[in-house]
């Protein structure tokens, strides 16, 4: 294999490099502090559960809940998901999904058909992966739909949703809104008072900029009394009875804390806040333009999603006709040292819907917060040499 450095083009599934300061909180809670979070009243563990608040405190700013005690702290998105899908819906209730959605929605859902008997509608998407906010309202049973569970961002083509509309149209019909923010979260903003958003999930490793191992979900107020708790254990609080309590965040927070990571993930939202959000959204739509257009002219590769670099995140999927995109991927890796993803990227439903089933999925490439307009050039040349070579 060549001596190169390496692209990383897979920011879609966990960004990386981090921010130093990311790297710094997480080294100095393992190397000096240590302590589990709200266990304990000497100095370290004192410490921690104060980072552990800042923390909490950062995301709530960063997302304007309206209080830090809204934010859960998980151990991914999916657990976060989870947590709300499984926590809301019973048997009887009737749910709504989108065939863009991860495999993270998609799979809780239909374990609760099988299990609990819900039933669920599965909305389409055109070729680009957007949904027609209007399908979704003609979807809706009166007084049985429960929860409308959608992406804000496709993994798959970088679509970004009609979440306002979509919300609207829920509240509207007395229905609650599960927003997937695991691609938009740290790209897009978000602000879930000003867009009415019910449930917010996402993963804390990917925009957000913190380690593997975090994720959050934010519950409107009053809506932690239809949410049971799906996991239970020490908390630290109220330890003198069998009892999960019934406090956020406590409720859903059973078992130790990712401290190290839960402090790593408030140092990457600093970084954002710092760096300004628009800013840094601004360079991705730069970056994605730069590539698309470049890309675009090369024989037998087709491009997925939305044109307009305004209307998508940094992800784009991509088919080269002729070539598997496993073998795509490889030869990216093996030749030029670029770090892509090929396959179904856990969402089969919008291969369906942008015709890839049959041909092994999309090759990803996903730009970050910290990609070069340099990288984006050589990966373009690389693609040139592929398709013309």
């Amino acid at each position: 294999m060549p001596d190169l450095k390496s692209i990383y083009l897979d920011n879609a599934a966990t960004s990386y490099p981090k921010p130093e300061t990311v790297y710094s909180a997480v080294d100095n809670y393992y190397r000096n502090l240590g302590a589990p979070a709200g266990r304990s009243a000497y100095s370290q563990a004192t410490r921690v559960q104060h980072l552990i608040n800042q923390s909490r405190l950062r995301v709530a700013n960063f997302f304007n809940a309206e209080f830090p005690d809204r934010i859960i702290f998980t151990f991914n998105g999916t657990d976060s998901l989870n947590l709300a899908i499984h926590g809301l819906l019973e048997k009887g209730d009737h749910a709504i999904t989108t065939m863009a959605e991860h495999n993270s929605v998609l799979r809780p859902l239909r374990n609760l058909e099988t299990c609990q008997k819900i039933t669920v509608t599965r909305i389409p998407c055109d070729t680009s992966g957007r949904i027609d906010p209007a399908d979704i309202k003609k979807a809706i049973i009166p007084g049985k739909t429960k929860l409308i569970a959608v992406t804000h961002a496709s993994n798959v083509t970088g679509t970004i949703q009609p979440i306002q509309e979509i919300i609207e149209i829920a509240h509207q019909n007395n229905v609650i809104v599960l927003v997937d923010a695991a691609q938009s979260a740290g790209h897009l903003p978000i602000d879930v008072q000003e867009l009415g958003i019910d449930l917010l999930a996402t993963a804390g490793h990917k925009g957000l900029l913190g380690p593997l191992g975090t994720g959050l979900l934010y519950i409107r107020p009053g809506l932690e009394e239809q949410i049971k708790s799906i996991r239970q254990g020490g908390t630290g609080s109220q330890s003198e009875n069998d009892l999960q309590p019934e406090i956020l965040p406590d409720k859903y927070e059973s078992g130790n804390l990712n401290a190290g990571g839960i402090i790593g993930l408030g140092e990457g939202i600093a970084f954002l806040q710092e760096k300004g959000l628009d800013q840094l959204r601004e360079k991705e739509i730069g970056l994605t333009k730069m590539f698309i257009n470049g890309l675009e002219p090369l024989p037998g590769l087709n491009i997925f999603g939305p044109e307009n670099p305004r209307d998508r995140l940094g992800v784009i999927s991509l088919t080269l006709e002729g070539m598997d995109p496993q073998d795509l991927a490889a030869i990216l890796d093996d030749s030029y040292g670029i770090c892509s993803r090929a396959g179904f990227h856990c969402a089969p439903e919008i291969h369906q819907q942008i015709g890839t089933s049959d041909s092994g999925g999309t090759l990803r490439l996903s730009i970050g917060h910290f990609t070069l307009e340099e990288e984006i050039q050589k990966t373009i040349d690389a693609f040139n040499e592929i398709c013309t070579g």
